[in-house]
């Protein structure tokens, strides 16, 4: 995979990308917010780790940018641990996952072979083989890893995707927050933030597939526990030709 790093910390930048290299991906390092963003408009990426503090533009504003382009790459966040507002923002503006400094270089990497993971195809128990799903007007292709309305596409980021596939493969049956985490990113909740990267990506599933996200009808709040995906009585679309 090729992932661009954009940290400002030296020290930092060139642990992580030597990390990342000996995992056998190749990486670009970028230390300035207006050259990564340069980049991204000019060049192509399998994930982006992206420091929120920068020099010439901020980790947000690039990230705000980036997703207002429809452009759906994968992207982990870096911020300082007391930045836990900026963790919240920066989900809410369409990252994957976020690690707060200082962080161990093995918890990083494990992040981002988690996200790049979600980028390939993790296929999950309890979707039909065909990998069409038919929920009233929308359509579920896990094997294409699409979500359609109609004929119109709805653009969904990896982790979204994966999120969306696990909620269906149950429907009807709750997930609490912490089993949610641990399957989708791939790690156990430590403090209550954590949990938040659920109900940020809840809420951004909500926003592109419900009538009224503030009255969910497929996506539901299991009081007490976490979400479920309303029951699917015929879950297989019928195949044409």
């Amino acid at each position: 995979m090729r992932i661009l790093v954009v940290e400002d910390d030296e020290i930092l930048g060139d642990g992580l990308c030597e990390g990342l290299r000996q995992d056998g991906h190749t990486v670009d390092w970028l230390t300035d917010g207006r050259v990564a963003e340069q980049a991204l408009e000019a060049d192509t990426f399998d994930t982006i780790v992206l420091d929120l503090s920068l020099p010439g533009r901020s980790g947000l504003d690039i990230l705000a940018s980036w997703r207002r382009s429809q452009h759906l790459t994968p992207v982990l966040v870096l911020t300082a641990r007391e930045g836990t507002r900026d963790c919240i923002a920066a989900l809410d503006l369409g990252a994957d996952d976020y690690v707060v400094k200082p962080f161990s270089p093995k918890e990083l990497e494990a992040r981002i072979r988690c996200v790049l993971r979600r980028v390939e195809k993790d296929p999950v128990a309890g979707i039909p083989n065909s990998g069409l799903i038919q929920v009233a007007d929308l359509r579920i292709d896990t094997n294409k890893r699409q979500v359609f309305r109609g004929d119109e596409r709805i653009r969904l980021t990896g982790m979204e995707f994966s999120l969306l596939e696990l909620l269906v493969s149950r429907s009807g049956e709750p997930f609490n927050r912490g089993e949610i985490l641990k399957e989708v990113w791939g790690y156990t909740p430590e403090r209550h933030v954590d949990t938040r990267v659920v109900d940020v990506h809840i809420s951004r599933l909500r926003s592109k597939l419900e009538d009224d996200p503030a009255n969910p009808e497929l996506i539901l709040t299991a009081r007490g526990t976490g979400y479920l995906f309303q029951r699917i009585v015929d879950s297989v679309a019928s195949e044409g030709p």
